[in-house]
């Protein structure tokens, strides 16, 4: 098993060099990117919804190239625009944006939704979100619109040689599961059991994506939940991560590396790729200093114990210096933070991205 592992390290390093020795990510032709999940990625389709889970008011997007709010729960870009400047693309525009239209359509969407989970359920305290149901249903309206535009041949190439990322499953947890004691689910179903039930219900969601026509997708895990600002304050007595949402994300992420590897095989081919986010978060969550964060427990934005209580506003604390914190708010990354992720998404060996990274798909897509 470890000269497997270090083989598949090895041959991540080495067409990662390929890559670099070749491939100038501005000659790769483009392609389009679609974006879908919850909070980490939502680039503002929450901002044309009438719902609670929104970030479109100071001091949301203070260090973004604008200054001003956009709808991203961050204090800049998120995972998905960093992603899109690493491929050498302008951010996708949400879907429900009216500026979406016309030859804005061909480099992608971001279907995204701030509260979301596997689960309808999920999130209902937010009244209005985009489930993910309904993400998948804008996507199939998405290629009719193209369709039109291009043609029908065309629209089912463009969506075929796209990139794709998918955030799900934080919120099943966080913002279902243990939302209150005694939640609804928690009564229906043992942590085990409940997350058997999440991965058979993702596999639903995955099989439907690849028969719209994605054949290449990024699948991130989920993160170290328990570490977050907000678990902090509510759990935590001495800064130790909560115990039980990082064991059910310590059940959660390998089903999903299961599943994806489970997918693979029944395609035929690498369309999934898994992105260990749970990884990526706890290096800089263990060894902040490491990473020129100050601290990884206290969140930028908020009040209260680790400023993890209630959400970011005007009236919060606001850390004069955002590059120095690895959280941003009491749950999302710092735009510094997205960035230290995203590299890993580029170059990360098989610990953090298997089969391969995106620099490698790239490197590999850019010969067929």
């Amino acid at each position: 098993m470890e000269g497997k592992n270090q083989r598949n390290i090895i041959l991540s390093i080495f067409t990662t060099f390929l890559y670099v020795l070749s491939i100038d990510v501005e000659q790769v032709e483009a392609r389009a990117f679609f974006v879908f999940g919850d909070s980490l990625v939502d680039n503002g389709n929450n901002n044309y919804l009438a719902t609670t889970a929104r970030a479109d008011s100071y001091p949301y997007g203070i260090d973004s190239p604008a200054h001003r709010a956009s709808g991203r729960f961050s204090n800049g870009l998120n995972m998905a625009d960093l992603i899109s400047e690493k491929i050498g693309e302008e951010p996708t525009l949400p879907y429900l944006s009216p500026e979406l239209d016309g030859e804005k359509l061909l480099a992608g969407a971001n279907f995204a939704s701030a509260g979301i989970g596997i689960l309808n359920d999920t999130g209902i305290q937010f009244i209005n979100i985009i489930r993910i149901t309904a993400q998948l249903a804008y996507f199939k309206q998405y290629q009719q619109r193209v369709s039109a535009l291009i043609g029908e041949n065309e629209a089912k190439k463009l969506v075929n040689e796209a990139l794709v990322l998918i955030t799900l499953g934080g919120n099943d947890f966080v913002n279902n599961y243990y939302l209150v004691p005694f939640s609804a689910r928690s009564r229906e179903f043992a942590l085990p059991d409940y997350v058997v039930f999440l991965i058979s219900e993702y596999r639903k969601i995955l099989e439907n994506m690849y028969e719209l026509g994605a054949r290449r997708v990024l699948v991130t895990g989920t993160g170290p939940l328990g570490c977050v600002p907000a678990e902090l304050a509510m759990h935590s007595r001495n800064g130790e991560c909560a115990t039980e949402l990082q064991r059910a994300v310590n059940l959660f992420n390998p089903q999903l590396v299961q599943l994806i590897n489970q997918l693979n095989s029944q395609f035929g081919s690498d369309v999934f790729i898994s992105a260990n986010a749970f990884t990526m978060h706890l290096d800089f969550v263990n060894d902040p200093q490491a990473y020129g964060f100050v601290t990884s427990k206290v969140a930028c934005c908020g009040q209260g114990a680790y400023n993890g209580i209630g959400l970011c506003t005007p009236a919060s604390n606001l850390c004069p210096n955002r590059d120095l914190y690895a959280f941003w708010d009491p749950f999302h990354p710092s735009e510094k933070a997205n960035r230290l992720i995203v590299d890993k998404f580029m170059t990360g060996s098989t610990e953090y991205m298997h089969p391969m990274n995106l620099s490698t798909i790239i490197a590999l897509d850019s010969r067929t």
